[in-house]
């Protein structure tokens, strides 16, 4: 039975919404009334699905409070979206190693053969410099948790990566300025919206506004 608040599932770049299948059933055993977007993360740029994807799913949430939970890119359209858009029933937003400052990687490896091809528009949106679209979206200005892996099971992406990471994106890379808290974790970019105690950790923060520390 829904407690009346929505909570939008947003995948990571190349990923699916298999990926958020178990976050998506333990919401939904607490009550809440989730919507698990499936999107083409590699068929468009960020700007284009921002609009596309999030306004699709807003609609199905009705007049519901909104909460949005994201993997990796899934936080930085949601970002986007906030950029030129206010939701009125914005609730909380809680985002899985999201790559708030950009990821090294995608700097590093853009030129690489199949890189673009593999990774789409958005993807080569991720870096660091001056095009990429995260590091000049600005500061939260809404409820935001972030949740930062420190465990890699890529150690040749890692070595690409400055200090602590989760094998696609750096813990400094996922804070972001305004943001309401943050916790690091033992877990890895691929998996960590899979992982149990993660999992716990944001519907702690749903209800609450906070990480259990």
């Amino acid at each position: 039975m829904s407690n009346g608040e929505c909570v939008i599932l947003l995948h990571g770049l190349a990923r699916s919404a298999s990926s958020m299948k178990v976050i998506e059933k333990r919401l939904s055993e607490e009550g809440y009334f989730v919507i698990n977007i499936n999107y083409p993360s590699r068929e468009y740029s960020i700007e284009e699905l921002a609009e596309k994807v999030i306004s699709s799913a807003l609609l199905t949430c009705e007049d519901r409070p909104v909460n949005f939970v994201t993997h990796s890119m899934g936080g930085i359209l949601v970002r986007q979206y906030l950029s030129v858009h206010k939701i009125p029933h914005l609730n909380k937003v809680v985002m899985l190693g999201p790559p708030n400052k950009g990821s090294e990687v995608v700097d590093k490896l853009r030129n690489a053969p199949g890189f673009s091809f593999i990774n789409g528009d958005a993807g080569m949106q991720l870096g660091t410099g001056e095009l990429s679209v995260p590091s000049n979206l600005g500061n939260a200005n809404f409820d935001l948790g972030v949740i930062a892996g420190n465990q890699s099971i890529n150690w040749i992406l890692s070595t690409l990566i400055p200090d602590k990471d989760d094998g696609k994106v750096s813990v400094a890379s996922t804070k972001l300025d305004g943001m309401n808290d943050h916790i690091e974790m033992e877990t890895t970019h691929p998996f960590m919206m899979r992982n149990d105690k993660v999992i716990e950790q944001v519907i702690h923060y749903l209800k609450s506004g906070s990480f259990q520390k």
